[in-house]
């Protein structure tokens, strides 16, 4: 027996292994070692569970449960071992392993007594008296490999798992897969609106399926969603723009008139006027172009941005979102609830989130709209609004130590054209908690910019999608993602990754969040947090995909490891509680597409990194020469009555 095999046998079972405690579906060779798994899923059929062991009783083994029904997706550890079968899918042969009982992976033995094979093991008697004479480079060596490859055999069972489970999530009408429902938790028996199709939550699903090379359901949702945005929307008696999408559909099954024998399907979209809170989704036709472009690149299909209908969907969103209005700046202005989670966190005006979907849709959209006569004016428009929101965000929006010693000094009530302190921000507005949380090395953009006020949270989302928009300069891109290598304990901790930081607390939290306790660690508790953690749906998406446009993919394969040791085990909840994300989210639904789907784009992209070109937009070279005519322009010197500056690209 070679060293690295004995090294391994000493690893595996300490000073004296125990002979008599193999299992089959173990192989040890006498010229090493090699692990043998073949875990097949089996879709509907029953139930079943092979997990590793590692040895309390100093041991390893892998052991398969077979169970006769088919029950939702995973009991207690406690039930499984009083049964003997586990409620999550048969298990036709090894390849693979899940947990699916808790924060620290453990696994059930199969059986307290084993019989000997010494067909298929032979080892030296010397091993279990200690006298091999293995060196620790060969221990380390040898441990260090077993973990990798376990590691790599439980990630592919946490893979398919997730794979059948954002399968069955699916929704059809007529028979064609339209998209995926929210949440697929069959020990629920609240629904509210979880069983249906929401625009902003499909997205990681309809990007798992591109990537796997299933275009048909991501087509059919695009044209299908794209048909309800010329529906009727109305809310007493007052009708929003037309470009308005639903934040959601259902497909419905209703008697057809005049014939109550026989039925057909309907979808029945839902544009805020049922939604817990009745506001309006600004972020789902922003999202919708941003699908399409995916679509079109990772298909190659560009016959569907092409029809006449679809070009035309994308022009009434546009024109929604570049109308005319009483604001000063080329942010948008929306209320709050109307992106994110459709709950009241504090982000009314000109939250970061939507600033960042804005800019991609704009670049999108500038990309897939066919020259012609109609659209000359709308795409002026476009690119003027382009530079301005760039120029805005990069300039306002950003800080850093340097910015934030710069705002500690701001002058206040300045009446000029030339003033520093634009938006006339007082520097007690400094919370006593940014001081201590910004690194000498990495910044970030702050969540919200009005009239005397910053907000100062770190929004995760808005800032990765900064990056992966190009709406971040390079220089910002690398500092953002300096910060959470920096404030990982913070910002990432035991299940990536929160949505914002830091948490709101006491009164704070009651005014801003109107006292909800979805938004909450623990309702009446003092530290409260606003929805803490999205588990690792979109946010690690979105991390995934901005670490490897900016060829830092450690930081994404870091957080996709820390998030599929717990979260298969977990359940697959939609957000986790407290400081750490250790528990799961007291309110939190199972089963969530978001998470399921979001792990398995972050998989597919470290897999394949090139294909985050689908999302990735590079800045543009005409955008960057005019963001530099803006700064030469400087704006703050320009005086009264001077005709104001156009820029056009």
């Amino acid at each position: 027996m070679t060293a690295a095999g004995e090294a391994v046998l000493q690893v595996l079972w300490g000073a004296s292994p125990c002979v008599n405690s193999f299992d089959r579906c173990l192989n040890i060779s006498s010229s090493g070692v090699s692990f043998k798994f073949n875990v097949k899923y089996a879709k509907n059929k029953g139930t079943g569970y092979a997990e590793l062991h590692n040895g309390l009783k100093s041991r390893w083994r892998v052991c398969a449960f077979h169970g006769v029904d088919r029950d939702s997706h995973g009991k207690t550890g406690c039930n499984r071992l009083k049964s003997g079968c586990c409620k999550c899918r048969r298990i036709e042969s090894i390849d693979g392993l899940t947990v699916d009982n808790g924060r620290q992976p453990s696994f059930p033995n199969k059986s307290e007594s084993n019989e000997p094979n010494v067909q298929d093991f032979k080892l030296d008697r010397q091993l279990k008296n200690g006298k091999a004479g293995i060196s620790s480079n060969d221990k380390l060596n040898a441990s260090g490999s077993i973990t990798n490859t376990v590691h790599k055999v439980w990630a592919k069972s946490v893979e398919d798992e997730a794979w059948d489970l954002l399968r069955e999530s699916i929704v059809y009408y007529c028979g064609n897969p339209v998209g995926t429902i929210a949440a697929n938790d069959p020990n629920d028996s609240t629904i509210l609106n979880y069983d249906q199709v929401f625009i902003r939550d499909f997205i990681p699903s309809g990007i798992a399926f591109l990537l796997k090379g299933e275009y048909d359901i991501v087509r059919n949702f695009i044209l299908h969603t794209l048909q309800l945005q010329s529906w009727e929307k109305t809310m007493d008696c007052h009708s929003p723009g037309q470009g308005l999408m639903p934040a959601s559909f259902k497909v419905r099954t209703v008697p057809l008139d005049g014939d109550d024998s026989a039925t057909e399907e309907v979808l029945d979209p839902d544009f805020g006027e049922a939604a817990i809170g009745r506001v309006a989704p600004v972020d789902s036709g922003l999202w919708w172009i941003i699908l399409l472009r995916a679509y079109g690149k990772c298909s190659g299909d560009l016959s569907v941005q092409e029809r006449v209908d679809v070009q035309t969907g994308i022009k009434m969103i546009l024109k929604l979102c570049l109308a005319d209005g009483f604001d000063m700046f080329p942010t948008l202005l929306v209320t709050d609830g109307s992106c994110m989670i459709d709950r009241r966190m504090g982000i009314h005006g000109h939250p970061l989130e939507i600033q960042a979907l804005f800019y991609s849709a704009l670049l999108s959209a500038r990309e897939m709209l066919t020259p012609e006569d109609g659209s000359a004016d709308l795409i002026r428009a476009l690119n003027n609004r382009l530079v301005a929101l760039s120029f805005h965000i990069r300039e306002y929006y950003w800080i850093d130590m340097k910015k934030l010693n710069e705002i500690y000094r701001y002058k206040t009530e300045e009446y000029s054209y030339d003033a520093v302190n634009k938006f006339n921000i007082y520097p007690d507005q400094i919370p006593p908690w940014l001081v201590e949380f910004m690194p000498h090395i990495g910044g970030y953009l702050i969540g919200n910019l009005q009239p005397a006020h910053m907000d100062f949270r770190f929004f995760s989302l808005g800032n990765l999608w900064s990056v992966v928009s190009s709406l971040a300069t390079v220089d910002q891109s690398h500092a953002i993602l300096d910060l959470i290598e920096a404030k990982w304990a913070e910002l990432v901790a035991d299940m990536p990754l929160k949505i914002c930081y830091p948490a709101l607390e006491g009164q704070e939290w009651r005014i801003i969040t109107g006292s909800d306790p979805k938004n909450t660690y623990f309702p009446g508790l003092i530290t409260m947090e606003v929805l803490g953690q999205l588990c690792s749906g979109r946010l690690v998406t979105m991390l995934t995909v901005a670490c490897i446009k900016m060829n830092r993919v450690e930081i994404a394969e870091k957080a996709v490891k820390l998030a599929e040791r717990h979260i298969s085990g977990d359940k697959w909840p939609e957000y986790y509680d407290t400081k750490r994300g250790r528990f799961i989210g007291k309110q939190s639904r199972l089963y969530q597409t978001w998470s399921i789907a979001g792990y398995l784009v972050a998989k597919l992209l470290l897999d394949n990194p090139a294909a985050a070109k689908v999302l990735v937009t590079e800045e543009d070279s005409e955008l960057v020469n005019a963001f530099s005519c803006m700064i030469s322009a400087s704006p703050r010197r320009r005086k009264r009555g001077r005709k104001k500056q156009t820029f056009i690209v």
